[in-house]
């Protein structure tokens, strides 16, 4: 797969700048967009990818973002649609409307936006593959975090009807769903969930690694790696799966 174009959102930190890095080294090219101009700049001038500011529930920044990418790159092979945020924390009788929409905007209309433009040009072009993060909070239950858990199930459903919509034209479509993954970005969700019930960040993190079999972290470079498989010809046959990258998540509520 070396040569591809790939199509990375949310790339300028975490799990998206490691993907970058991670394709960028495998030999392809790479188009990122995030909504932290900061982390667009740093990530360009570390690795010379095509880095946008856009936000992925603006329609119009997307289209802008993906218009650009088509043209830096000549069209896409692998669309990593990466970007979301952690949404409020808290009981649901105490979380703000608000909070709710923006969480369920940017994981699932974000995904919309660009899983709707990689699907016109791999159908057209009879191949590809798309990649969307989902999380292990898709697939269990998870107390005080309900819009994210929504939206993370949401993404996977959209996952599974994209590959049967997809599959007959030669497109593959998978979710990747990380556990806990170390960074500055689990940090704030920590500080958030301890304040939320009212205990310490030391108690939350405990929390995360007790109901994972192998009692760990997942490393951004852990799912990168997932990433660069699922895009592979080692890969090909794989599609409308949902791959866990969390050492075996047994519950979400140990």
């Amino acid at each position: 797969m070396s040569g591809a174009r790939v199509v990375i959102t949310a790339g300028g930190s975490g799990i998206g700048a490691e993907m970058a890095r991670h394709f960028i080294a495998r030999g392809d090219r790479v188009a990122v967009c995030d909504v932290d101009a900061d982390a667009v700049a740093a990530i360009e001038a570390e690795t010379g990818a095509l880095a946008m500011v856009a936000d992925v529930t603006d329609e119009a920044q997307m289209q802008a973002f993906l218009d650009a990418a088509d043209a830096e790159l000549g069209g896409v092979d692998a669309l990593c649609a990466n970007a979301g945020i952690a949404g409020p924390a808290g009981p649901i009788e105490d979380l703000p409307l608000a909070g709710w929409r923006d969480c369920i905007s940017a994981n699932l209309d974000g995904a919309f936006l660009t899983t709707r433009w990689a699907a016109r040009k791999m159908r057209a072009q009879g191949s590809g593959c798309i990649l969307l993060t989902t999380s292990t909070a898709g697939l269990f239950g998870y107390p005080n975090r309900s819009p994210y858990a929504v939206s993370k199930w949401g993404v996977i459903g959209l996952m599974k009807t994209l590959a049967m919509e997809l599959g007959p034209a030669g497109v593959r479509v998978n979710a990747i769903a990380p556990a806990a993954v170390e960074g500055p970005r689990m940090d704030r969700v920590i500080k958030a969930e301890a304040a939320a019930r009212n205990i310490t960040e030391a108690e939350v993190r405990e929390y995360y690694v007790k109901g994972v079999s192998m009692r760990s972290w997942v490393t951004a470079a852990d799912v990168a790696e997932t990433a660069l498989w699922l895009t592979s010809a080692q890969a090909s046959r794989i599609s409308g799966q949902v791959i866990a990258v969390d050492g075996h998540t047994e519950t979400l509520a140990p």
